[in-house]
C-alpha cells in the first residue's frame, strides 16, 4: 500500500488469520484503550503487518498501512497542495487521514523513512496527541480511535538506521519472532492449503536457514516465504522446485550460497 492507498475496513468476523504466539492482542488491545502508540520489534516477515491487519478489523478500526522507504517524508504522511482541476488544493496524506477519522496508521519498517518523519510523530505520540501542519497552519487533534502503530528490524539496521532513544520511549513495544515450529507449521497449512504434516518439514527447513543468518545470509527465510513454498507444493509443484523458488532463490544470488541451501534441504527432505 502506497501513502495515499485507501485504508483497509474489515470486522471481527473477516479479521485475516493471526495465531497468538503469546499476550500480544492482550497487549495491542489495552493500548488501543489507553489511546497508546505501539511499537513492534521483529525480524522481516514473522508476521508483525499481518497482527496490525488482524488487530484493527478486530477493534473495527479502519487501517492506513505506510511501507516506509529511504524517500518517504513528513510531507508523504501528513499531505501537501496538489494541482487539481486548475486550482491548488490541499490532500491529506494518510497520517492526517487516520488522525482526523480515528483510525489505525501503521508505520512499516519506520526506520526506513527520512529523519523528519519521527518528529512529526512527537507530538502524537505523548499527551497532547496532536498533530501541527505548517503548510495550512492548523493543529489537528487526534479523533477518538486513532492509535499510531510503527514496526521495524532490530536486527537488520546499522547504526546509521534506528530508532533514537526519545523516540522508541513513546511507544509500548512488542518483541515478535518466528513461531516455535508446531505452530508455524499449523499457520503455514492455514495459509497455504497444503496439509500440517507436510509443511513440518519446510518448517524444520527454515528453521536451519534461520541459523545462517549473519553468516552466508543477511536474512533468514521468512514465515511468509515458507506460505509460498507450500502453496506451490499444494497446487502440484514438486517440493524441491518450490523449495527453489520459494526459499533459496529469494534468499541469495551467490551460487555457492544456494548450492549450500540445496544440500541442507537434501539433507532434510532426503
Amino acid at each position: 500500500m502506497n501513502a495515499y492507498a485507501k485504508p483497509e475496513r474489515n470486522g471481527a468476523a473477516d479479521a485475516p488469520f493471526y495465531l497468538p504466539q503469546g499476550d500480544e492482542v492482550a497487549v495491542f488491545e489495552a493500548a488501543a484503550a489507553n489511546d497508546l502508540p505501539v511499537l513492534l520489534k521483529g525480524p522481516t516477515g514473522c508476521g508483525k503487518t499481518r497482527f496490525v491487519a488482524h488487530m484493527a478489523a478486530r477493534l473495527g478500526r479502519p487501517l492506513y498501512t505506510v511501507a516506509c522507504h529511504d524517500d518517504l517524508s513528513a510531507a508523504d504522511l501528513i499531505g501537501r497542495y496538489l494541482l487539481k482541476g486548475g486550482e491548488t488544493v490541499w490532500t491529506d496524506g494518510p497520517l492526517t487521514r487516520a488522525v482526523r477519522e480515528g483510525a489505525i496508521c501503521y508505520l512499516d519498517e519506520v526506520v526506513e523513512a527520512r529523519k523528519d518523519v519521527t518528529v512529526v510523530l512527537h507530538p502524537l505520540t505523548d499527551d497532547r496527541r496532536i498533530l501541527p501542519i505548517d503548510r495550512t497552519g492548523e493543529e489537528i487533534e487526534a479523533a477518538p480511535g486513532f492509535m499510531l502503530v510503527a514496526s521495524y528490524n532490530p536486527g537488520y539496521q546499522n547504526i546509521l538506521k534506528t530508532l533514537k532513544p526519545s523516540t522508541r520511549q513513546r511507544f509500548v513495544a512488542m518483541e515478535f519472532d518466528f513461531p516455535e515450529p508446531r505452530r508455524e507449521a499449523e499457520i503455514v497449512a492455514r495459509e497455504s492449503g497444503l496439509d500440517r504434516d507436510r509443511t513440518l518439514g519446510l518448517v524444520r527447513l527454515a528453521g536451519k536457514i534461520r541459523g545462517l543468518k549473519g553468516q552466508d545470509l543477511e536474512e533468514g527465510v521468512s514465515t511468509r516465504l515458507v506460505v509460498y513454498a507450500a502453496s506451490l507444493v499444494a497446487r502440484g509443484m514438486s517440493l524441491d522446485r518450490a523449495i527453489e523458488a520459494a526459499m533459496i532463490e529469494p534468499l541469495t544470488d551467490d551460487a555457492e550460497v544456494k548450492r549450500g541451501l540445496r544440500d541442507l534441504a537434501a539433507a532434510i527432505f532426503g
